[in-house]
Parts: C-alpha cells; structure tokens; sequence
C-alpha cells in the first residue's frame, strides 16, 4: 500500500506544481519532480542504486530527440519567417479562404492528420502552430488548438508504429490486429466531430462563428475520417496518412468553393493584428491577395518539401528507412563505467551497458525529424529565396533558433528523467513500475466497469512518455490480463488502449513544453494543462462509452 502511495506522489507533485493559481514553469517543476520520483524509485522501492543512475543517464540523453524536432522545427519556421514564404502562404491561404475557422480546419486538422500518418515524434503540431500562429490567431490558443487535435490520427501516428509495434509483444493474430485497428478508428471516428467542435471553441472567439460554419466543419471532418476508417479495414499503416491526405483535398476544394461555409471573408474578432497585412474586401469582389503558382509552390517548398522528405524516409519498401536507421558497420570506443558509445555510419548513435546495467540509448541523427526533414528543407528554403533575403539568413534564423531552444532545454531533460524513473521497475508485483501499479491500482477500483475507463489507462501512457507506441508497448500487457480477469472482448479493449494513447498526447508535457516553445509562450504550460484536460475528459467519456456499447453489441467478442 505504501509503494502505491509513493508512486502517485510524483504525479500528483508535478500537476499541483503546474495547475495551482500561481503556476511554477516547466522548466522547474519537471526536474523537481524528476527529482522526486528518483527518491521515491531510490529509498522507497529500493531499486539498484546504479539502474536508477543509468536510467538517469539514459532520461538525459533521451531528451536530445524532442530537443533536436523542437530545434529543427523552429529552425524551419524561422527560415519561412526570414524568406517571407510564410507571408505568401499566408496571402495564398487567404486566397483559398479568408474565413478563419477554414483556414483553421486546412491547417489544424486535415494538414495535421497527413503529417501526423507521415512522421509522429509531435512534428504536426510543430509545423502547423507556427503557420496558424502567422495567420494571426494568438499563440495560447493555436497551442491548445493543435494539441488537442493532434491526437484523432495518433491512433495509427507514422504509418501504424503505435499499433503494428506498440502491440507487438502481445503476439496477436493479424486478423485480431485488424479488429483492434477498425474499432478504434470507428471510436475515433465518431469521437472527432465533438472533438473538433471543442478545438474550435478554444481558438474563436465567438461561438456563433461555429455555428454558421458547422456544415463545412462537419464535412471536413468527415473528409478525414471516413477514409481511414474505411482504410483500418485493410492495414494500418495508412489510415492516417492516406486519410490526411484525402481529406487535406477535399477540405481546401470545401473552402475554395466555399461550401458549408460563411460567404464572409471578414477577418473575425479572435484575429490579432497580425491579420492587417490582410485588405477587406466583400464576398462580391475578386481576390486581390492572388498569388502566382510558381510563386506558391517556391513557398510551400517547406511544407510540401517536408512531407515529401517524411514520407521518402519511412515507406520500408523505398530502403532510405532502414539505411538511416542502420547501426552497423560502426565505431566502438569504450567509455569505462559509464559504457560503450557506438556510432554507425548512418550516424546513430547509442550507448550501451551504462553502468555496467542493462540500460542503453539510441539515437538516430538522420530519422529523427529534426536534421531529415526540418533543417534540410529550411535550408533548400534559404537557397531557394537566396537573390530576395538577406545574405545571413542562416545565422540570424541558427541564432534565433538557439535563443529560443533555452527555455524547453531544463524542461525536456527534466521531464524524460520523470519518465523513467515512473517507467524503472520489473514485472514482479513488489518492484513493478509507479505507472504499472498505478494502472492496476485504476483497474481494481473501476473493477467491473473497467471498459468504459480503460481508455484513460492509455491516456497515462502518453501523458508519461509522450508516445501512444510506447503507451501501448506499456500498458497493452495490463490491459490484456484485465480484460482475461473480467473475461472482456480483448479486442474491444485494446481497442480502447489505442484510442486513449492517443488522446494522451493533449495533455503530455513533452507536447505541451514543444508547442509553447516553438511558439515562444513562457510560463502558460499549466494553463495549457488544465484546458486540454477538460477535453481529454470529454474524449475519455466518449470513448469509453462507445467501448461499453461495443461491448454490449457483442463486437469483438
């Protein structure tokens, strides 16, 4: 009982730390809770003195990937801003549409929902927050915006890693892997309208926006879901990517004709000034904000360049992925006690034996999304806008990127030392993980009704680890023994692991220290925490609610 007390004591330190009235920033509250839980893993578990260590070692180094995407996503966005491709797609997406929640929907979620199939490791709302951020809607609110609906496409992230992996030490037949993927999307799909709708309600102002645009939303929407449910039936590699895309075409045709949306092109009340570079005009008149095609493809190199690189990089069948994953041939230098570093060729990088333990890192430079796609295309950008820029383009945007990584550096290392240390344990009942017994301890109390919560186990996951992939890989085993103890659909079950690993990702301070650090918020991370909550709890009623009628209906039974 005492081992269960101690490992809700970090949580619950972190979230009073971050949502009490005066809020302690991030960047102190994670490493002091980091701190925490090592006393707790150290006196009160009483794990090896040297695994803890090396897991802490391992927390640190793991920080450098969210370190390097957030880096490489602001470098890219500086390069936009510097070159004035941003101004131009901003101009063309005006074009499109000026109504805000269209240039919202394109942007927000159908642009999200493709990047999100390609990439995963957060980099949708890396690339969107920025954009929408340049549209002219304030930072706190694109923020909360993309966090909450970079998680629907989550289910299936970079080309189904979260479910074709992070179920994979359950052994499953594929047919029941496909049962698992179909019902989630389902959930997802029914889920995303009210999802949607509560996105919105935090980025306009005025709710009545919403309602004069509701069909276009609902069809947007639609245009992403319905094709990767309809996809979850034949893979899950590309439910989300296709789907993204798909949905991406229809919902800029939807805007571009205007269909389901308000004839205005006013900009609304919730636009900040940012937006005056934009001339009124009346529905009647031809847009005097045209931009040439030659002129827009040169300026949405970064986005469609990004895209491209992601999708190149991770389809198996085209070998980059493998290539720039390979850890052999490789270097081998011995760094005594504190292990052996390799790095291959493709330049991944890892350290083995820390600390004479088990315990290892890896790093993979070039599948990382930070150098491969991000610092690439920013610098194809500055090339490309090299005769209408200044000549230190690089500099002023390398600059400007170190100036803004100080802030999330103490926050990102702080919180991947929370994460294995909650994550350090076995498989035995007196040792196990903080989280692992947490989710037991969730599970015992909602006993018989476990259904309709276990989403929320998969939403733990994330908010701990900041991946549905390693949420699953953590808690598809619990899940599992759960649903043989209450003799449970495991499909159903699984099913509803997925959906709530996903809807994890609005509330994981990985995610949350990213977008306010790529959008330069200071201090907002528990005001951010606290209203993506109340969403999360929306999504975790509503799943868990289609999951008790799956049941009852006799799905995956």
């Amino acid at each position: 009982m005492m081992n269960l007390a101690f490992s809700y004591l970090p949580l619950i330190l972190l979230i009073t730390l971050m949502v009490k009235k005066n809020p302690m920033p991030s960047s102190k509250a994670l490493p002091l809770s980091a701190v925490v839980a090592y006393m707790v893993v150290l006196l009160v578990f009483k794990q090896d003195a040297r695994l803890v260590n090396a897991s802490v070692i391992s927390g640190a180094l793991l920080a450098l990937t969210p370190l390097s995407i957030i880096a490489g996503a602001i470098f890219l966005f500086k390069c936009m801003e510097i070159t004035g491709a941003l101004a131009i797609l901003r101009k063309a997406l005006d074009g499109v549409s000026a109504n805000p929640v269209a240039q919202q929907m394109i942007v927000g979620w159908a642009f999200m929902f493709l990047i999100e199939g390609a990439s995963g490791f957060g980099t949708p709302a890396a690339i969107a927050a920025p954009i929408l951020y340049s549209l002219g809607f304030p930072a706190l609110r694109v923020a909360l915006f993309c966090l909450v609906l970079n998680t629907i496409p989550v289910t299936f992230g970079a080309m189904g890693t979260p479910v074709w992996f992070g179920l994979s030490l359950l052994e499953l037949p594929q047919q029941s892997v496909l049962e698992i993927a179909q019902q989630a999307a389902l959930i997802n799909t029914i889920a995303a309208p009210i999802i949607v709708i509560l996105a919105l309600r935090l980025v306009v102002s005025d709710t009545a926006d919403i309602k004069k645009n509701l069909l276009f939303i609902l069809l947007s929407t639609c245009a992403c879901t319905l094709p990767y449910l309809g996809l979850s039936y034949f893979g899950v590699e590309f439910p989300s990517l296709l789907g993204g895309l798909i949905g991406l075409i229809i919902t800029l045709l939807l805007a571009k004709y205007k269909i389901g949306i308000e004839a205005t092109i006013q900009p609304a009340a919730n636009r900040t000034a940012a937006t005056a570079h934009s001339p009124k005009q009346t529905p009647e008149q031809p847009p005097e904000n045209t931009v040439p095609l030659k002129m827009l493809v040169k300026a949405a190199f970064p986005l469609w360049g990004t895209v491209l690189l992601l999708v190149l990089t991770r389809l198996p069948e085209l070998g980059l992925k493998a290539l720039l994953q390979a850890t052999e041939p490789a270097l081998h230098i011995s760094l005594g006690f504190l292990g052996t570093f390799h790095i291959s060729t493709s330049l991944v990088a890892s350290l083995t034996s820390i600390l004479d333990t088990a315990v290892t890192w890896k790093h993979s430079v070039l599948y990382i999304p930070s150098i491969i796609p991000f610092a690439v295309t920013g610098s194809v950008t500055l090339w490309l806008f090299r005769h209408s820029s200044d000549s230190n383009s690089l500099k002023t945007a390398s600059q400007q990127t170190l100036t803004r990584m100080r802030t999330p550096f103490f926050a990102m290392l702080g919180a991947l030392i929370f994460v294995n240390m909650m994550m350090l344990g076995d498989s035995s009942g007196q040792n196990s993980a903080a989280v692992a017994q947490i989710g037991h301890h969730l599970a015992q109390i909602t006993g018989a009704n476990w259904t309709f919560f276990a989403p929320l186990l998969g939403a733990l996951g994330s908010f701990f680890s900041g991946s549905a992939t390693i949420s699953n890989l953590t808690f598809a085993g619990i899940q599992t023994t759960i649903a043989e103890q209450l003799s449970l659909p495991l499909t159903t079950i699984l099913a509803l692991q997925s959906v709530g690993a996903a809807m994890g990702n609005m509330v994981c301070i990985n995610n949350i220290v990213a977008v306010t650090a790529i959008l330069g918020l200071q201090n907002r991370d528990g005001d951010i925490l606290k209203s993506t909550s109340l969403i999360l709890a929306v999504f975790a009623v509503v799943a868990g609610g289609m999951g008790v009628l799956l049941v009852r209906v006799g799905v995956g039974g």
